[in-house]
């Protein structure tokens, strides 16, 4: 994902700055850039390359740049290649506003038509170069940062954490945060501003994390916090856990949960990768266009974590593509009466590519005449040899055992491709694809954010409370249940903890007897109206026979709020992504009851990590 780091203070930006991205490298870039207020000439001054950090040290050794105010980046490619024009920092016409942003703006085609037609010049692809334009033409006009601040953000839809440096105010650096994490660094006559506290830790041990929705005004002594309507705001500052300054496994203390943090940028590179077949894709992917157009059923095949992934898609498909679709167990698969059917289409799930058992139905599948699609996250797996076609998901390594980023990318790439195929079967417009895409980044974002919002709770009191009980119930409706499934799964393999789930409206068909005081219940809930108000009655059948309630929700469901013991809320969401929204918190909530509990996480007894035999 991308990274943003900021520096004002007394000692000179670039070496701190450049540390503190060299921290966040782990989150996946292909490109950087540098900018601050140069000592000597007092102008704003930058940086850029293209490719690893390693190049942009290089470049600014070659001719440094640096000052008592600076900003960098790390860039992960949405809107354009990965190029020096399209590194950040961007700037405005005058070269006089410099800005990095991590995020995706919703509504920058309109923005940057309406500025071209006003003669701003721009000089990228991005969607984050408009937000210098903007806000030029928002100081030009009120002649003050936090006015032109107030109505910058009034114009942007979509989620940004935003670090603006500027030549005529070179003792203020400004944050803007919208659904994308940004804190501030707390030192002495020295501040910091970035969207993990990596960047800075060690360097202090204050922080201050940025509310929603809200502006800051950083000088060297002091951050000034407002909302959107500009009302200043008390911002607590907190000591850094130890937790988050560790440095080995870059800076987190288990592989998992570094993973964890992980997901963002696998989710972008992953939808990167898609975006970048174009019209080519089922070449790219290696099956016929005419067998999506003419596919009448899609069987998902998987184990353990992906079929999950594949319960989850078969709303995907079914909702958005209008095909019918099932998602099988392959340890079942094969020990069933088949029937070969024409125009179906087989997706086989697997992260190594190596799983034994979908290896086994997929030969099978083969052996029959069938059209199998793989998706997985190693190219040179036999999975990919042995299938038509293959999808690649994005995840980069996963060391710990149990499953975080393989989940999240390959919930992120069927949703793609169910909305690719309905695009081609005509089911949805080009419009809509692209709406689809756009949603399925910011839900991304809002993962992240959520991690942001709610660790230091789990750490510090939810995981120290729960870790004391020994069996969890997890409930679910429609694609929140193999949501559910999921959840469970995590508790058990590394928390060592017994967890089973049944979808909600299965509780009073038996489970419900299980419920008392010293039996957690965890719920998903779900955005559509219809299905929330089935899980709220749920709810409240589970509260009448004195059940223990944690609530995983959505904004605006304030009744299934007030029933919860304990309640983690979620922006609102297109709700086929509803699960992904809830995927990091629910992770690292799992993580935290294991690590309370003291086990090895990262290497859970009985279990490996590819599943290389029936």
């Amino acid at each position: 994902m991308c990274s943003v780091v900021g520096y004002i203070g007394q000692r000179q930006s670039c070496a701190l700055v450049m540390e503190g991205l060299a921290r966040l490298e782990y989150r996946g870039y292909d490109s950087s850039g540098f900018a601050c207020v140069d000592n000597e000439t007092r102008r704003l001054m930058s940086a850029k390359s293209a490719g690893r950090l390693s190049q942009l040290v290089t470049r600014l050794q070659e001719k440094p740049i640096d000052g008592t105010v600076g900003v960098g980046h790390t860039r992960w490619s949405t809107h354009g290649v990965a190029s020096e024009a399209n590194a950040h920092p961007h700037f405005d016409c005058t070269k006089k506003i410099s800005l990095v942003h991590n995020g995706i703006i919703e509504n920058y085609l309109t923005l940057k038509k309406e500025l071209e037609a006003e003669g701003h010049v721009f000089l990228s692809q991005t969607d984050s170069e408009v937000i210098a334009h903007l806000f030029e033409r928002a100081f030009e006009q009120t002649k003050s940062c936090k006015k032109a601040v107030m109505q910058l953000v009034s114009q942007l839809h979509g989620a940004y954490a935003v670090v603006i440096v500027m030549e005529e105010h070179p003792e203020l650096l400004i944050g803007i945060r919208k659904s994308s994490p940004l804190c501030i660094g707390v030192g002495d006559g020295e501040m910091f501003i970035a969207s993990d506290v990596l960047a800075f830790a060690g360097k202090t041990d204050r922080v201050s994390f940025l509310p929603e929705k809200t502006f800051t005004l950083v000088t060297k002594d002091k951050a000034a916090v407002y909302d959107f309507d500009g009302q200043l705001l008390d911002l607590p500052v907190e000591k850094l856990d130890s937790v988050w300054t560790a440095t080995e496994k870059q800076g987190h203390e288990h592989y998992m949960l570094k993973e964890i943090y992980e997901q963002k940028s696998a989710i972008y590179k992953t939808v990167s990768l898609c975006q970048s077949f174009g019209e080519s894709v089922w070449n790219s992917i290696g099956i016929s266009a005419d067998l999506i157009k003419n596919t009448k059923r899609i069987k998902i095949i998987g184990c353990g974590t992906s079929w999950h992934a594949g319960r989850i898609a078969e709303f995907f498909f079914e909702e958005i593509t209008r095909i019918p679709t099932t998602a099988v167990l392959a340890s079942e698969f094969r020990y069933r009466t088949f029937f070969p059917e024409l125009d179906t289409l087989y997706i086989a799930i697997s992260q190594s590519g190596e799983t034994a058992d979908t290896l086994e139905v997929v030969r099978m599948l083969n052996a029959h005449g069938q059209k199998v699609l793989a998706l997985t996250n190693v190219a040179s797996s036999t999975l990919v040899r042995e299938s038509e076609g293959f999808l690649l998901t994005q995840a980069g390594p996963e060391l710990a055992v149990a499953s975080t980023k393989a989940f999240t990318t390959q919930v992120a790439a069927l949703y793609w491709l169910a909305a690719r195929m309905a695009l081609e079967r005509t089911v949805i417009s080009d419009g809509q694809f692209k709406q689809c895409q756009e949603e399925l980044l910011m839900t991304a974002n809002i993962l992240e954010n959520g991690l942001d919002a709610y660790k230091y709770q789990i750490f510090e009191k939810l995981a120290l409370f729960y870790s004391n009980f020994s069996a969890f119930i997890f409930l679910g409706r429609h694609s929140t249940y193999p949501f559910a499934l999921e959840a469970a799964l995590k508790l058990k393999e590394i928390a060592y903890v017994f967890a089973q789930a049944y979808p909600a409206g299965e509780l009073k068909h038996g489970p419900i007897a299980l419920i008392d005081e010293k039996t957690p219940v965890c719920l998903f809930s779900h955005p559509d109206p219809l299905i929330y108000q089935k899980l709220l009655s749920n709810a409240q059948e589970i509260k009448a026979r004195k059940g223990h309630l944690i609530v995983f929700a959505f904004e605006g469901q304030t009744e299934l709020q007030a029933l919860a013991d304990t309640c983690l809320m979620f922006p609102a969401v297109n709700s086929h992504l509803a699960v992904l929204s809830m995927t990091g918190v629910m992770q690292l909530f799992m993580y935290a009851i294991a690590r309370a509990r003291g086990c090895d996480i990262d290497r859970p007894r009985n279990l490996a990590k590819s599943v290389t035999v029936e």
